[in-house]
């Protein structure tokens, strides 16, 4: 066993409870001079690529998102990346389900009514059919919060292999057939260059008309244009996303209108459970680090996430 020394930055003044978990992970913290792993709390790619010295081995990044340092070229294998893919997955999925039902029952609707007018188009989660596309671990986690309401869940995978709770999983190469035959579609995949604007005009046009379109993965998933226009048109019944491309949504865009939409600003994953549970993650792959086992959620070069 070794003691990892772990450079914590860029940030001058970190919240404490980081540095606490690097200590009780077994690791210190060290100069970056003196350092083999990184805790990486910045967001700036240029930056970190310019901390890195041959003597990294480990960089654990903050955020499940990893995309702006794939595209820097910064994951090459060496030093590991690892991301916070998972960390996060139980405020993300708690969001994703408050997001689908208010969807369901017309709330974007009545939050912007003026007068009293009950919908009589609202439907009910309960016995639904529910479409997760990205069953890791945000998509495993939402399906157990899917349970009680009774369900149908189609789980899409990339190797189309069982899903613990899901009734029928599919694999990526056969998602085309899921996207009419769901009242909810949840979007919890990376962004990557396969999975940009996975769903344009064919995909909305094929959704059933009352569905409601869940995104609490990345902006980028979704082509804006082609669902402004399928929201306006009365194709589906509700776009309900916590992500947007592009993001911050600028002022005067159409979805800030948009009466079937329903905004947040990328809240899934809030301040206030973030930092606990990115300590709790850090801790973790410390621990792992000091032994040489294998750390939780390894950065793919090739898939890119």
């Amino acid at each position: 066993m070794t003691t990892p020394r772990v450079w914590l930055g860029p940030d001058e003044d970190p919240a404490p409870l980081f540095g606490d978990a690097i200590r009780e992970g077994g690791g210190q913290l060290s100069a970056i001079d003196d350092a083999n792993a990184i805790v990486w709390l910045g967001s700036d790619p240029s930056e970190l690529e310019d901390t890195l010295n041959p003597d990294i081995e480990w960089v654990q990044l903050h955020a499940a998102g990893v995309s702006t340092y794939v595209a820097a070229g910064l994951v090459t294998g060496s030093p590991i990346f690892t991301s916070a893919a998972g960390a996060f997955s139980d405020a993300v999925a708690e969001h994703g389900l408050g997001l689908a039902i208010a969807g369901l029952r017309e709330l974007h609707q009545y939050a912007r009514a003026q007068q009293w007018k009950p919908s009589e188009d609202m439907h009910t989660l309960r016995g639904a059919s529910v479409a997760v596309v990205g069953a890791g671990g945000i998509g495993k986690a939402l399906i157990d919060l899917l349970h009680p309401f009774g369900v149908e869940v189609i789980a899409v995978n990339r190797s189309g292999e069982p899903v613990d709770g899901a009734d029928r999983v599919v694999s990526t190469d056969g998602l085309e057939r899921v996207w009419g035959d769901a009242d909810v579609i949840v979007l919890a995949v990376p962004e990557t260059e396969e999975t940009r604007h996975m769903v344009g005009r064919d995909q909305l046009t094929a959704m059933r008309s009352h569905a409601v379109l869940v995104n609490v993965g990345r902006g980028t998933l979704i082509e804006t244009e082609a669902l402004v226009d399928a929201l306006a048109q009365d194709e589906i019944g509700c776009a309900a996303v916590d992500v947007t491309d592009p993001e911050p949504l600028p002022g005067g865009h159409p979805l800030w209108s948009e009466p079937r939409c329903l905004l947040t600003p990328h809240v899934a994953n809030f301040r206030q459970a973030r930092a606990p549970a990115l300590a709790r993650r850090i801790r973790e792959n410390v621990t792992r680090f000091a032994v040489d086992e294998p750390l939780v959620a390894v950065v793919d070069p090739e898939r890119g996430y």
